[in-house]
């Protein structure tokens, strides 16, 4: 499964030339994945921090720019977990307006406690939540038959 959310540039997302400033997209993945948080995974940041006491810290980022977006332009985000280790998982997330891909970004976030301030293990019903959003396994061609 993919997560899609909707973002329009704003002007408060440009720099001076009208074009996205690029540490403003930071802030757009950002509300992607605490939108993912709430409408994909089912838990809102606000509950994901109060009533369970965890977060989901981003501990690596790598982003292209592929293509500027100016003001006005609504990017189309997809979010999927590429990798779920044993307490951190890698997002790919992508940005495309007017069939054009505009940005291309891995993040890796881990499942951290905020009472302890350190990494927890991804178990049960979270590592079930995330690997909804793992693409499908490819299927395999051995002696003629297909397994799944």
């Amino acid at each position: 499964m993919v997560f899609h959310k909707n973002k329009q540039l704003r002007f408060a997302h440009c720099d001076l030339a009208g074009i996205g400033f690029y540490p403003r997209y930071v802030e757009l993945i950002n509300e992607v994945v605490e939108d993912w948080c709430a409408q994909g995974l089912g838990v809102s940041y606000r509950e994901l921090h109060e009533a369970h006491g965890l977060g989901l810290p981003a501990v690596r980022l790598e982003i292209d720019y592929l293509a500027p977006s100016r003001c006005g332009d609504v990017l189309n985000f997809a979010l999927a977990v590429e990798r779920i280790g044993r307490s951190s998982m890698t997002l790919d997330v992508r940005a495309r307006a007017d069939d054009s891909e505009r940005l291309r970004a891995r993040l890796t976030v881990v499942l951290a406690s905020l009472k302890e301030l350190r990494a927890m293990p991804i178990e049960g019903d979270w590592r079930a939540r995330f690997a909804r959003y793992l693409p499908a396994p490819e299927p395999s061609v051995e002696a003629g038959t297909v397994s799944a």
